[in-house]
């Protein structure tokens, strides 16, 4: 007599940013405002020239999760510009960093069930990856560059804004990242979790 096979989590893991459209244009537009918010009014002053303490990038990353790459980088994009624009004004040397940094942690967490319920060990380290490589990108290397190329500021200055944005971006994205998206996979029905008795 044959015993019923135990449903498990070794499925492919799904391509889960499609999608439709719709969906698409308000999650960016949710997602710049959200932005927005966080980075104007939740914000924490540093002994840094125009830094603060932030958590966009948090909820960013999480987006970038649920929705894919472009949804992000287009919503940290004009998130961003609305922020700078209402602050310090227009950056484009931090605001294009800001959509590299949606674009390289979507693409690393291309592949995920979190909207099937289920962010294990192995998707935590690989989401934690990719936040310090993305925050190292855009702030560690990129936004430095076009400071000094593209806005003509001080080479002196700008590595060192630009290394404490590396260093407090992503300690920030590391720990409320993870744990917004563990307990959002918490609040998701787990794949072969309801069985039909028999």
């Amino acid at each position: 007599m044959s015993t019923p096979e135990t449903p498990t989590s070794s499925a492919p893991l799904p391509v889960t940013r499609k999608v439709s459209p719709v969906t698409q244009v308000v999650a960016i537009g949710i997602g710049a405002a959200l932005f927005f918010v966080l980075s104007r009014f939740v914000a924490i002053p540093v002994p840094v020239p125009n830094l603060a303490i932030t958590f966009q990038y948090a909820f960013l990353a999480v987006l970038a999760v649920l929705y894919g790459p472009y949804v992000a980088a287009i919503a940290g994009f004009v998130g961003h510009i609305l922020a700078d624009a209402t602050g310090y004004g227009i950056w484009l040397s931090w605001e294009i960093p800001t959509a590299v940094f949606g674009l390289i942690v979507g693409f690393f967490m291309l592949r995920n069930r979190v909207n099937e319920g289920e962010f294990p060990r192995r998707d935590l380290v690989r989401f934690n990856l990719a936040v310090i490589v993305g925050h190292f990108v855009a702030w560690g290397v990129l936004a430095w560059i076009l400071d000094v190329t593209l806005m003509g500021e001080p080479f002196d200055k700008v590595i060192v804004q630009g290394l404490v944005a590396f260093v407090t971006n992503a300690i920030l994205t590391c720990v409320f990242g993870s744990i917004i998206l563990a307990l959002y996979a918490k609040t998701r029905t787990r794949s072969g979790s309801l069985e039909v008795g028999a």
